[in-house]
């Protein structure tokens, strides 16, 4: 005796297979750009994506800043020197900070490669992934993706963020990475202090070299014509030589007088002689000073040439020591510091990867791409001729 099913099991099952093939025959396009997409994100980031951790350090470059002096003297005695902020640094460093330099020595130093491709890393997030080459410029443009440095223009605060897969790795990047911008700080203080004090410190030998070269020549001068200061010496047979004339004067007076009243006194000769011995020393001092090649006078040009070489060197290197002193107080104000305001952090869990709000990002961009594809279909049917 057979049975017979009340209900047959093998048609209505048939039936909702083919209703189920025909509602995703309808929205295959849907669930391929939206959902297998969603679908996907969700399984990476909630069974496959790893944790990141990210520690971040603050900093700011100071250079001493001298006040304006107040109006009062009270004031002028208790001025202080201030820090002035120096954002063109701050921008400089920062692009040091995401150089090929900055990679190339954390490379050398603390093989960032290796810390980048961590055994914990999902093959999707570690260096280098499937689809990446193990090159320096692969690893340069992984290195802009997990290091971040930016300048808070409000604050002027420059901000270095560094992502790894492990909190001792984030921090080891972070604190080199501050270290190595010290560094870059104080070799570029360096290095403008050096330019600027070597040219004066130049100046100065060179100043010098002149100074004394213009003292060898006056010594040699002096050696040469025998003669020490010709300008004085000038003045000092000038002198003897205006006192004999008027001992002359004086003696040719009383010789007159005596001539008129005692004309027969026997000092009358004795008188004469004195003065004729007087002219005499009188025309060889005269001789002294323009006496021709031998006289002070024909000294007097070249040595008064070399007077004014010899202070006008001195001079100049007496201008050279104040520019170098000059640019040694120029250069400590100029000096820029590196200060710290937050040093890296080792954190004690990850900020990344935001697991859910990744999958909506997914799941809203798949959906943007879906409608403006059905759109862009919608559109060229509606303008499709009719046959």
């Amino acid at each position: 005796m057979k049975v017979e099913h009340a209900f047959p099991a093998e048609p209505f099952t048939v039936d909702r297979r083919r209703s189920f093939g025909d509602w995703v025959r309808k929205r295959r396009w849907f669930l391929l750009f939206v959902a297998l997409p969603t679908l996907l994100a969700g399984i990476y980031y909630a069974f496959i994506a790893s944790d990141i951790y990210v520690s971040e350090s603050r900093f700011v470059i100071k250079s001493p800043d001298q006040k304006r002096p107040q109006l009062s003297s009270l004031a002028n005695l208790i001025q202080t020197t201030g820090l002035s902020s120096g954002q063109e640094q701050t921008n400089e460093i920062l692009e040091y900070v995401r150089s090929r330099d900055a990679l190339r020595t954390l490379d050398k130093k603390l093989d960032v490669r290796a810390r980048f491709r961590a055994g914990d890393a999902d093959l999707l997030s570690r260096f280098p992934h499937p689809f990446m080459k193990n090159s320096f410029e692969e690893l340069y443009k992984y290195y802009g993706k997990r290091v971040t440095a930016e300048l808070d223009k409000e604050t002027g605060t420059a901000i270095v963020k560094i992502e790894a897969f492990t909190p001792q790795d984030a921090y080891a990047i972070n604190r080199e990475l501050l270290g190595l911008s010290e560094a870059l700080v104080n070799r570029l203080n360096d290095r403008a202090q050096n330019r600027a004090i070597s040219e004066a410190q130049r100046q100065v030998e060179l100043a010098t070299y002149r100074a004394k070269k213009a003292r060898i020549a006056m010594a040699g001068y002096r050696n040469s014509k025998e003669i020490i200061d010709p300008g004085k010496q000038a003045t000092g047979v000038i002198q003897i030589s205006d006192e004999m004339i008027a001992q002359r004067a004086a003696l040719k007076a009383q010789l007159d007088l005596m001539q008129r009243e005692t004309p027969r006194n026997p000092s009358i000769p004795a008188l004469r002689n004195r003065i004729n011995a007087i002219s005499v020393q009188i025309a060889s001092q005269d001789r002294r000073v323009v006496g021709g090649d031998g006289g002070i006078a024909s000294k007097l040009g070249g040595y008064e040439n070399l007077l004014v070489e010899q202070e006008f060197a001195t001079q100049n290197l007496t201008v050279a020591n104040a520019a170098l002193v000059q640019a040694r107080a120029d250069a400590q104000k100029q000096k820029f510091y590196l200060e710290r305001i937050v040093n890296p952090d080792q954190p004690d869990e990850p900020l990344l990867p935001r697991r859910l709000l990744s999958v909506l990002v997914v799941a809203a961009a798949s959906l943007c791409i879906y409608f403006i594809g059905w759109m862009l279909i919608v559109g060229i049917l509606e303008h499709a001729p009719e046959e």
